[in-house]
């Protein structure tokens, strides 16, 4: 077994993999860019070592720099997560000639399985089935176009290099194809360095469902079951789950016995996942295989009682696989949700800066993988994942209850972040059915998210939080000592709610250890909390039931969310509320004249010039944030007045671009 181990990646991947390597008593090497020094996985490790400036071209990419720093660490291996530079071959190589092993597949495997276009080839050659398209890259536009013609729209233009979502485009006629060959392209080199796409046919009523595999240096493969990946956004997987509710058992022992072929044939080592896309018909097709650790690989481990990490540190060190495919067991239902520092009500940008506050839930079947902890800075430089946040339980129902029990009860403060629409999403009906497919998120949300308002029985509830905070709030500051005389704070039964533009008298008064709030949605409550002022989550219960809010508050108003539903509230005096009601109403300063950068990020380019005619849709800048491009285009027909930024300059979120006339 190895002594030491570098971890050639940052975040949460590296925090689990010296978890692992802790609990094995091997010693951890971390690598971190200049931006990274204070960050969590360098304090878990036992030593580290700077790499380089913040962008990841410069540090986390630099196969040299890397190998130098396990050669100086005395590292014997290195465990390279995933993304960066998990899946290059160069990679492999520069560590097998420096003495170094490379915990992962053989670099034939590395490279056959990284360029999807061969890999499709080779997996059409074993006898699985593959996804009709054309198995050469497009040298230009003109060309993508005419093979786009041949194959039949939809098209998928597809990065040849990586994965994980990057460099991936859906054409659905002609006009659409130049754009999308362009973002495709300059994605893939901007994540990969290797700007090649390819076409193939867009599956319709898709599935995306893969096959987690495993074989060691000894001939032994098996596969580990399937992770159901469907739900997604922008091609980004944003809940997996273990096993798929979709298949049946003849379904799962086919695609399961394909992936296993597939891996012999390249004769695979290590961890790898063999991804597919099923149609409505159970018919699978071979997408790609990633030769590495996926981010979803918890629900397996779940499911499966197995340390993944662990299996591939093991085979790496020449033993056998613990067990047969015969031996294989899958008990419960595993589910994930990835946390992304990012804005789900501004079209899910990118959003940078501290965790003021940062709260993991807890509890029966939870699991949280982070690379965080309170007071880091989230960054531009890197991936905007937060945390991976897992549930299991003995059956599907009880793990999707703990799993909204669980975002319920994750408290982030400091930047925004998709928990509520994750919440959304784990609580709608369809996916309690298993009826979803990789289109779900854009059918449901199509023209946007943001907060629902809760039906009645949530409306009633929050209201009595609403109610007990509020008095416990002004209990404590009634309590302070040296008010001025005649000016004291003084404790009211009877308040007014105002929530929009309607009006709930409440009255809340102590009862046992929490409060009656009466008239609450028309309703009484009895609610009990040991809540306190300053605590943005409110734990306790409601009528008896178990509840978790998040509770932040402005003035006299509240802002209450849970479960992807939220109320603002305001909760006044009588007399407070009737002045209030005669106060002018101020209106919002007109913006609409400007193009507003929608989030930080590096103003790639300016399409337009002042004095431009533009049309409704017509592409005006792009910007690139956390390695993704946002294309910025008009909303309305008009002409440029003036501008306000030029190509390369770094924007602050809301810094006006340009300005129509």
């Amino acid at each position: 077994m190895f002594r030491k181990i570098l971890i050639a990646n940052r975040g949460e991947i590296a925090c689990r993999v010296i978890r692992t390597c802790r609990r094995l008593g091997i010693k951890t090497v971390a690598v971190h860019s200049e931006a990274d020094s204070g960050a969590l996985h360098v304090e878990l490790a036992d030593e580290a070592v700077a790499i380089g400036p913040p962008a990841a071209a410069e540090s986390y990419l630099k196969i040299e720099r890397i190998v130098e720093a396990a050669k100086r660490a005395g590292a014997e291996a290195v465990h390279p997560g995933y993304g960066f530079l998990s899946e290059n071959p160069r990679f492999a190589e520069a560590l097998e000639k420096a003495g170094i092993v490379f915990i992962g597949p053989p670099m034939r495997a590395v490279h056959l399985m990284g360029d999807k276009i061969e890999s499709k080839k080779l997996a059409r050659a074993a006898g699985v089935s593959t996804i009709p398209g054309v198995d050469a890259p497009v040298a230009d536009a003109e060309e993508a176009l005419a093979r786009a013609k041949e194959i039949g729209f939809p098209v998928m233009i597809k990065a040849a290099a990586g994965g994980g979502g990057k460099g991936m485009r859906i054409a659905r006629k002609a006009e659409e194809v130049g754009q999308s060959f362009r973002s495709a392209t300059n994605e893939a080199k901007s994540s990969f360095g290797d700007a090649r796409v390819f076409l193939e046919k867009f599956i319709e009523e898709p599935r995306h469902i893969e096959i987690q595999v495993f074989a060691d240096k000894h001939g032994n493969t098996i596969h580990l079951g399937e992770r159901e990946c469907s739900i997604q956004r922008r091609h980004q997987k944003v809940i997996e789950e273990a096993p798929s509710p979709f298949l049946d058992e003849k379904t799962r022992r086919a695609m399961g016995e394909q992936a296993v072929k597939l891996a012999k044939a390249v004769d695979y080592v290590s961890a790898g996942t063999v991804e597919f896309v099923v149609d409505a018909k159970r018919n699978f097709f071979f997408l790609e295989m990633n030769t590495r650790l996926q981010v979803e690989h918890p629900v397996t481990e779940q499911v499966t009682g197995l340390d993944l990490v662990e299996l591939m540190i093991r085979v790496a060190a020449g033993e056998k696989l613990p067990l047969k495919q015969s031996e294989v067991r899958l008990k419960g239902a595993a589910i994930e949700t990835r946390v992304y520092a990012e804005d789900p009500t501004r079209n899910f940008l990118p959003s940078i800066g501290r965790l003021v506050r940062y709260r993991e839930p807890k509890g029966e079947g939870v699991r949280v993988d982070a690379g965080v902890r309170e007071g880091d800075q989230i960054s531009i430089y890197y991936d905007p994942m937060i945390a991976k946040l897992i549930t299991w339980a003995d059956d599907r129902p009880t793990a999707i209850a703990r799993m909204r029990a669980a975002l319920d009860s994750f408290v982030i403060r400091g930047i925004a972040h998709n928990v509520p629409f994750l919440s959304s999403l784990i609580a709608h009906p369809r996916v309690a059915e298993g009826r979803f497919t990789t289109n779900f998120i854009a059918e449901i949300y199509g023209g946007g998210w943001s907060p629902a308002v809760p039906d009645d029985a949530g409306t009633r509830e929050l209201l009595a939080v609403a109610g007990a905070v509020h008095r416990r709030a002004v209990e404590r500051e009634a309590s302070i000592s040296g008010q001025v005389l005649g000016h004291e704070m003084r404790l009211a039964e009877d308040w007014v709610a105002r929530l929009g533009d309607r009006d709930h008298p409440l009255a809340i008064r102590p009862l046992g250890a929490g409060y009656a709030v009466i008239g609450a949605g028309g309703g009484d409550c009895r609610v009990e909390s040991d809540w306190r002022p300053g605590q943005t989550l409110f734990a306790g219960r409601v009528d008896g039931a178990k509840i978790a809010v998040q509770v932040a508050r402005a003035g006299s108003a509240w802002r209450l969310a849970r479960g992807g539903t939220e109320i603002v509230v305001h909760i006044l005096t009588p007399r407070a509320a009737e002045l209030a009601a005669l106060m002018p109403k101020k209106s919002a300063p007109d913006l609409s004249r400007f193009l507003m950068s929608p989030m930080p990020g590096l103003l790639v380019s300016v399409a337009v010039k002042a004095g431009q005619d533009v049309k409704a849709g017509e592409e005006l800048a792009v910007i690139e944030a956390m390695k993704m491009e946002n294309v910025l285009r008009a909303e309305r027909d008009g002409r440029v007045g003036k501008l306000h930024a030029q190509a390369g300059e770094s924007l602050a979120v809301d810094q006006p671009i340009l300005e129509f006339e």
